[in-house]
């Protein structure tokens, strides 16, 4: 069984985390790990900086391998924004649906041929000896003109994933998992810790 702490307080992202890893690890949280009080601020310009720093803050405090995430939504006709501040677009502490609202409106006149986007997605491994590796996963897809499906959650419901035809939003949750940004790091940095 392989432990890692997971640099985040919530048990919804660690709880996806291990049903992508599988029964081989377990998944603690950083209260779990008892850095429950640590708030690491993302203040890095990319996906990168902001995954490993938490990884090495949470590592540091809990002295064991500890696994960070930093991912966000590129659209391609806002030159990649939302970015680093997908979580924020619409300001500090905003709702997903006043992010979408956001995007929607910035979007309104941009035709569906254009709508390029990709969820991008960088882990990062922080380990005792103090060594550092990040990994990084996208998926990619088009922005929707409006909200479809009701699974998921940020910008699932205006994501459109081509292959299936639909949003995020709309897939169950086992094909999200297998597909998603955060999946195709999370297999990356399987593959290395089982070599």
């Amino acid at each position: 069984m392989i432990e890692i702490v997971l640099a985040s307080k919530n048990k919804h992202k660690a709880e996806e985390i291990k049903a992508i890893l599988g029964e081989n690890y377990n998944v603690l949280t950083q209260a779990e790990a008892g850095a429950g009080d640590i708030d690491v601020i993302e203040d890095g310009k990319t996906f990168e900086e902001n995954a490993i720093k938490k990884a090495k803050s949470i590592m540091w405090a809990t002295g064991k391998v500890t696994v960070a995430d930093d991912s966000g939504l590129e659209v391609k006709a806002l030159d990649n924004r939302p970015g680093v501040y997908t979580a924020r677009f619409a300001g500090e502490n905003a709702t997903d649906k006043e992010n979408i609202d956001k995007l929607l409106e910035e979007m309104k006149d941009i035709p569906m041929y254009k709508r390029d986007a990709k969820f991008v997605c960088c882990i990062a491994v922080a380990k005792p000896d103090g060594s550092v590796k990040t990994y990084r996963g996208e998926c990619e897809g088009k922005i929707l003109c409006e909200r479809q499906g009701d699974n998921g959650f940020g910008y699932d419901p205006v994501f459109l994933y081509e292959k299936y035809a639909c949003s995020l939003a709309m897939l169950d949750p086992e094909i999200k998992n297998a597909v998603s940004h955060r999946a195709n790091a999370l297999k990356q940095m399987s593959e290395d810790f089982n070599r």
